[in-house]
């Protein structure tokens, strides 16, 4: 029995660390990047680009298109054959003798014959406008043969596919250092729980031996009161970091994309990074080149650009050719008890043409919409300037920061000796029984007090050489 519970209890253990994932650094930066909802927008964004490229360009590729229409009146406009006059210059019996004539062409014979609605011209007949039946068919083609709008369109769409590829970089530079300034500050509570830990583990067995110490009558109660009061302020601060490091954690699994409920553990420590940072330029000149977010704004610009260009264009022609051939069917002429009326005649037609349209006047629209294409781009070149003014700013300060928190690591070193140095002191005094309780807990803080300030002094040190990089586009 007590093996199988060992066996249940060792497979729940498995189990729930094989939940847990272990990742450093650059595993939660690969994560964001097939995860985070920001940087699959932006691949989304290539993949509509690369649609719209297609999309313009068969613009000037041949248009197809087919049709068939088929129309039936329910009831004619006709007039009687007897009220239609052609002036005293025609003949009675004109209509008559023209149908004679047509006897040798079927179709206009039967056309005119239908459209009297009767046999002969006499006032029985009505004379019909249009037959009942009418099938027509259409195939068309047409091809663009020059447009400014369509040249530029093109050129466009080319600057727009490589503007959001450049997007995509910069929304994968931005997404690295939002996960990289988020993972520091788990790390640095993480490191200020392994620290909270070793001096609980110090203190707790002091206070064991000061129990002891305090049953044989050599020390006082209120020595053992002042430990395990001390004790029991570093354990609760020891759990508001624990949940702090919860809500840190959290926010960076929401910068990575991933599910908050999923749980991590960090592999990094300041030491690892540290090093891994430790080449941290402080004397090359910026290059805004090396700044994706830099590209991407001159990228813009070429757009804004391309605008100006078309709306200073617009009096250039625009010329298309087109063919078209209608076959069509018509039938029902005349009267219904005609001889014509179930006959249907077959009426074709085609046209070949090339259309010129060039632009004259639109009321002064083209010359407004240029001012704004101008004042687009005016407005991409105030930002490029405070994006260089920026990027400066943010380098020097970056820079100063890592001389500032250089300074303070090398202070905070010493600082942290000394009191390590005065805290054993005491304690060796407190065990031979020459100091009190109260200078041990005195010791005890102020040694506290300097790793926390060197620990922090190291992470603003950490943190100025990642900021260096990132002003740097590394």
């Amino acid at each position: 029995m007590q093996r199988l519970t060992l066996f249940i209890l060792l497979l729940l253990f498995s189990l729930a660390a094989s939940a847990q994932q272990t990742m450093s650094l650059e595993d939660c930066v690969q994560y964001a990047y097939s995860s985070n909802p920001t940087i699959k927008t932006a691949q989304l964004q290539i993949t509509d680009a690369e649609w719209r490229v297609k999309e313009n360009l068969a613009t000037g590729l041949p248009q197809i298109s087919a049709g068939i229409t088929y129309s039936a009146f329910l009831q004619r406009a006709g007039l009687p054959s007897s009220a239609i006059s052609f002036g005293p210059q025609v003949p009675p019996g004109f209509l008559d003798d023209l149908s004679a004539e047509l006897t040798d062409l079927p179709l206009l014979d039967g056309v005119m014959q239908g459209l009297l609605g009767g046999s002969g011209n006499d006032d029985s007949g009505r004379l019909y406008f249009a037959p009942v039946h009418n099938l027509s068919g259409e195939l068309k083609i047409s091809q663009l043969i020059f447009n400014n709008s369509y040249l530029l369109s093109l050129r466009a769409t080319r600057y727009y596919k490589e503007y959001v590829n450049l997007d995509l970089a910069s929304t994968r530079y931005k997404v690295r250092n939002q996960v990289t300034d988020a993972y520091l500050p788990a790390l640095l509570i993480s490191e200020n729980l392994a620290v909270l830990d070793k001096n609980i583990s110090n203190l707790d067995k002091l206070l064991a031996d000061t129990r002891a110490i305090n049953k044989a009558g050599f020390v006082e109660q209120l020595d053992v009161d002042r430990l395990e009061f001390s004790i029991s302020n570093l354990r609760t601060e020891r759990g508001n970091l624990a949940r702090q490091q919860e809500i840190v954690i959290d926010a960076l699994k929401f910068s990575m994309g991933m599910p908050v409920a999923e749980k991590i553990n960090l592999s990094d420590n300041l030491e690892k990074l540290m090093a891994q940072y430790a080449d941290a330029d402080l004397t090359s000149q910026l290059d805004p080149m090396t700044r994706p977010d830099y590209l991407t704004l001159l990228k813009a610009r070429q757009l804004s650009g391309i605008q100006v260009d078309l709306f200073s264009r617009t009096w250039l022609p625009t010329i298309a050719g087109f063919a078209q051939y209608q076959p069509g069917y018509q039938g029902g002429y005349g009267a219904k008890d005609s001889d014509n009326f179930n006959k249907w005649y077959f009426i074709p037609s085609a046209v070949a043409g090339v259309s010129i349209s060039v632009p004259i006047w639109d009321g002064g629209g083209t010359k407004a919409k240029r001012q704004r294409a101008m004042i687009t781009m005016q407005n991409v070149d105030i930002q490029k300037q405070m994006l260089e003014n920026a990027m400066n700013f943010e380098l020097e300060t970056a820079r100063k920061q890592y001389q500032n928190a250089t300074e303070r690591v090398a202070s905070q070193q010493k600082n942290l000796e000394l009191a390590q140095r005065i805290y054993d002191t005491t304690q060796t005094k407190y065990k031979a029984g020459v100091g009190s309780s109260f200078e041990v807990t005195q010791a005890e803080q102020g040694l506290y007090a300097a790793q926390q300030s060197l620990m922090s002094a190291r992470f603003d040190l950490l943190t100025a050489r990642v900021a260096i990089k990132k002003a740097l586009g590394q």
